[in-house]
C-alpha cells in the first residue's frame, strides 16, 4: 500500500506541475513532491497506517501528512506568508485525497479480479 499511495500522490504531482507549467521540469516536481510525500510518510509511521490500514489511520495520515508537507514546500520556497498558500493547501489536500483513494480502488479492483480468474 505505501507504494500505490506514493505513486498516488507522485501522480497528482505530476499533473499538477504540468498544469501550471506546461512542461515537467524536474527541479519543479522536486520541490513539490518530495515534501508532500515526507510528509505524506511521516505521518503513516505516527498513525501508524502501514501496520494497521484502517480508515482512520488513512484520513488522519492525509489530514496531517499533507499540510505538514504544504509547509514544508512554502517554507523551502520561502512562500510561507504568501495567501496563496492557503488555495494550494484546499486544492492539495482534495485532490491528493482523490488520487490516493482512486489508486487504491484501482489495485483493489485489479486484485478481487485477478482472484476472480
Amino acid at each position: 500500500m505505501a507504494a500505490i499511495d506514493g505513486v498516488a500522490i507522485l501522480a497528482f504531482t505530476i499533473v499538477g506541475v504540468v498544469s501550471h507549467r506546461g512542461a515537467l521540469p524536474l527541479a519543479a516536481l522536486a520541490e513539490d513532491a518530495l515534501p508532500l510525500l515526507g510528509g505524506w510518510f511521516a505521518a503513516s509511521v505516527v498513525f501508524r497506517l502501514y501496520r494497521h490500514c484502517t480508515w482512520r489511520a488513512l484520513l488522519l495520515t492525509w489530514a496531517v501528512g499533507i499540510p505538514v508537507g504544504v509547509l514544508a514546500r512554502a517554507a523551502a520556497l520561502g512562500r510561507l506568508d504568501e495567501p496563496r498558500q492557503l488555495a494550494f493547501l484546499l486544492t492539495t489536500l482534495i485532490l491528493s485525497l482523490v488520487a490516493v483513494l482512486g489508486a487504491r480502488a484501482a489495485v483493489a479492483r485489479t486484485r478481487r479480479g485477478a482472484s476472480a480468474q
